[in-house]
């Protein structure tokens, strides 16, 4: 009984800890969203310098005033095609956990559309799309008068070989 209990109360737990503002962005039709305070900055497109034998999906470092901040693409990390970069084309600067020690990278997105604040009513599970597909990643749905916007847990949006491949580049 009690570890049902634990069980419940762990769940009531994390959909509160999913209630905030959430800076939200689109790549391809979608509209995905990034707890604000895991955004230090938004930038417009900068020169990209280009790291060897890094994933497709690290498309290199920037120079952001005198600091070298990886850069990756969340289109081709999440399988879509790429796209020329246009004047609506940004790079999100997020702060990252990872194996203890906080990391600063860049997420090219297609653009960046407002900030909401999300209510833990309008935040549903992640659904079940079977063992084969992993969506850790994936905080939760938020339910949106114009659709659904999918919540991302930043810190786990990299496995930890690609977070070491993306810190290797800087």
């Amino acid at each position: 009984m009690t570890d049902q209990i634990d069980s419940i109360n762990k769940a009531v737990a994390d959909m509160t800890m999913k209630t905030g503002k959430y800076l939200t962005f689109s790549l391809e039709s979608e509209e995905y969203g990034i707890g604000i305070l895991k955004v230090k900055e938004i930038i417009g497109m900068l020169p990209i310098t280009s790291v060897p034998r890094t994933p497709e999906f690290v498309k290199g470092v920037i120079n952001l005033r005198g600091k070298v901040i990886p850069v990756i693409d969340l289109r081709l990390k999440f399988g879509m095609t790429s796209i020329s970069y246009n004047e609506r084309t940004c790079i999100i600067v997020v702060e990252i956990n990872a194996s203890g020690a906080t990391v600063l990278i860049g997420i090219v997105v297609d653009t960046v559309s407002e900030v909401l604040n999300i209510k833990e009513d309008d935040i549903e599970e992640t659904p079940a799309f079977g063992t084969k597909l992993d969506t850790r990643y994936i905080l939760g749905m938020a339910k949106q008068e114009r659709g659904v916007k999918i919540l991302l847990n930043i810190d786990k949006v990299l496995s930890s070989d690609e977070m070491a491949a993306v810190q290797h580049a800087s």
